[in-house]
């Protein structure tokens, strides 16, 4: 399968400059793609468009991705109100956990070059920037930037001269990186397509080239959110702030609408492999055979193989027929930090009430008399010890380790 097509089968198709996108099978290029450290972790929103990046590496382009250290320090604006402003401190302790994202999410095994637009912007002079870059533009083009007409028209909350810069400061990125480095496409979402064609026409003008944008769709869930949003609850690419266990559970839970597409997007699975997960998933939906697949390779991409393992492990064991004490090591660390732990030479009221998932002696034991408390999966009728590794549940999804 060419570039182009695996491309268009993945959904990872939007706007580009691209006339005919079977160019892209034509040679291997240089691309970029950047983030700006916002925040000190990625989210799948983010995770979306690195996958796209993989899908160019694998077909042999070469990979430049960009931590914007110092387009972090004005942020990307918002369609509705200005971001809010982080220390330069924080801006350089976020991008350092962009950069290490970046290096185990691409993996360490393939030819990426990291870079940070900090580099390049913290030694340029003011009045050369706007002479060499300002000159190139017309307000009116500026003006006509969607975000700029949200923000200054009528009902608009205005916006400073830092934000109403940004494209600029990103299509020098793109310049940048054309003249020191060749590269001539950047890859980005859809969402930031108008950012991107400021370094196209900065390259024209001031390089006589042509280069290129190719863009992602956005990822929407099935309330037609920003999937992965970098705000509310949203699911991150770092295991401090969005657990192993609860990242396999996030694409566990997808619905049957959208899990084809996030096969598609999250996952290196090959094509024909999808097509017979999702084959077999319309005879049997209840199975769920197409989610487990996706929680398993999306959590494979962010985590590694180990872990991706020992979230399925683990999740049988919790929610299946699954043996407790068949977890490796690693299984059972990430088990205990996922779920309250007692330690054993216990008994249930004890661990329940030490675990803090009851208050009291007599609510254990009405639960018991109602049915409503496992041990190792099998519904106890009284109070007993708990000599061994166990797993104590309460009701469908409140969990006790006996260690």
């Amino acid at each position: 399968m060419k570039l182009s097509q695996e491309l268009t089968y993945r959904g990872m198709v939007a706007q580009n400059t691209f006339s005919n996108i079977g160019e892209l099978d034509k040679r291997k290029r240089k691309f970029y793609f950047g983030v700006d450290p916002s925040q000190s972790s990625m989210t799948i929103g983010n995770l979306a468009a690195l996958m796209m990046c993989r899908v160019f590496i694998r077909h042999g382009y070469e990979p430049f991705l960009l931590v914007g250290g110092a387009t972090g320090q004005i942020g990307d604006p918002k369609m509705d109100k200005e971001r809010a402003k982080q220390t330069p401190e924080q801006i350089a302790k976020n991008a350092m956990g962009i950069h290490d994202q970046f290096t185990r999410i691409m993996g360490q095994n393939r030819e990426v070059h990291l870079v940070n637009n900090l580099a390049w912007f913290k030694s340029l002079n003011y009045i050369e920037f706007l002479n060499e870059v300002g000159t190139q533009f017309s307000m009116t083009q500026l003006l006509d930037r969607d975000f700029v007409k949200n923000r200054i028209g009528e009902g608009g909350s205005g916006i400073s001269y830092a934000e109403f810069s940004y494209s600029l400061i990103q299509g020098y990125d793109y310049l940048w990186l054309y003249r020191s480095r060749g590269v001539d496409l950047q890859l980005c979402g859809a969402d930031q397509y108008g950012n991107s064609v400021s370094g196209l026409h900065l390259i024209k003008r001031l390089e006589g080239a042509d280069v290129d944008v190719w863009s992602l769709p956005l990822i929407l869930d099935a309330n037609g959110r920003k999937f992965g949003k970098s705000e509310g609850n949203a699911i991150w690419l770092d295991a401090d702030l969005t657990p192993v266990f609860d990242f396999y559970q996030f694409w566990l839970n997808v619905d049957d609408a959208g899990v084809g597409n996030y096969l598609k997007i999250y996952t290196e699975i090959e094509p024909a492999e999808i097509d017979e997960i999702l084959h077999l998933h319309a005879k049997n939906p209840e199975a769920r055979g197409a989610q487990k697949a996706l929680a398993l390779g999306v959590t494979e991409v962010v985590h590694g193989r180990e872990a991706a393992v020992n979230a399925a492990h683990i999740t049988n064991v919790l929610f299946g027929a699954g043996d407790i004490a068949e977890l490796p090591p690693a299984g059972l660390e990430l088990l205990a930090a996922t779920i309250p732990t007692v330690v054993k030479n216990t008994t249930v009221v004890d661990a329940l009430i030490k675990a803090g998932i009851c208050t009291s002696r007599g609510e254990v034991l009405r639960l018991i008399k109602a049915g409503g408390i496992s041990l190792n999966g099998v519904k106890i009728s009284a109070d007993q010890p708990i000599e061994h590794l166990s797993i104590l549940k309460k009701g469908k999804n409140q969990f006790v380790l006996i260690k």
